[in-house]
């Protein structure tokens, strides 16, 4: 049954055709901690990148804490750097990107030395802070943001913990899920 429930949930990313959920009419019009807490979760591409950066340290980091400080971190850079008007090249391809590399790294159970782990993550945490800095206003949205991938990767880092323990082909599938998810949102970009 949980083979099933994992091929649906892979089946489902396939199919994805929203990709551009950042930046449109109403960019930099979102205001207060709430909204910034629930941007980076309620957007799948945000979503599945944050905790894969979680369960991925988790499953091959010793300071599984390393990874996701500088995600979170350079996420919140990006966003300022975005609101100070800075603009990043291919903000959406690089998040497609992310999702691949990082789903790779988790498929194929890939172990960093954790500063290179961290400036990996943190190269991509720009980009998703860019397009959460275009969309997000205020001091409040952004450390709502930043609250919010840090519970996302909390709850990664929780999952690959109990993974490490208990599975050995469920981190791998999860991997395999999210870099197909990246892939399918880079094709949908170059469609």
């Amino acid at each position: 049954m949980k083979t099933k429930h994992l091929l649906a949930l892979a089946f489902g990313t396939l199919l994805s055709t929203s990709v551009l959920a950042h930046v449109g009419a109403d960019g930099g019009g979102h205001h207060g901690f709430l909204t910034g807490f629930f941007h980076p979760i309620t957007g799948l591409d945000h979503l599945a990148a944050m905790l894969a950066v979680g369960v991925w340290s988790a499953m091959t980091a010793r300071r599984i804490w390393a990874a996701p400080l500088a995600f979170a971190s350079l996420l919140l850079v990006g966003a300022l750097l975005a609101q100070a008007g800075i603009a990043f090249p291919a903000i959406e391809p690089m998040i497609a990107a992310s999702m691949l590399v990082v789903g790779l790294l988790l498929a194929a159970q890939v172990k960093l030395p954790e500063a290179a782990g961290a400036v990996l993550v943190g190269a991509f945490a720009l980009f998703h802070g860019a397009a959460h800095g275009q969309e997000l206003a205020g001091a409040g949205a952004l450390l709502g943001m930043v609250a919010g991938t840090a519970l996302l990767h909390v709850a990664g880092m929780g999952v690959g913990l109990v993974m490490r323990r208990h599975s050995a082909w469920l981190p791998r599938a999860a991997g395999a899920a999210v870099a197909l998810f990246g892939l399918n949102m880079a094709w949908s970009l170059m469609a």
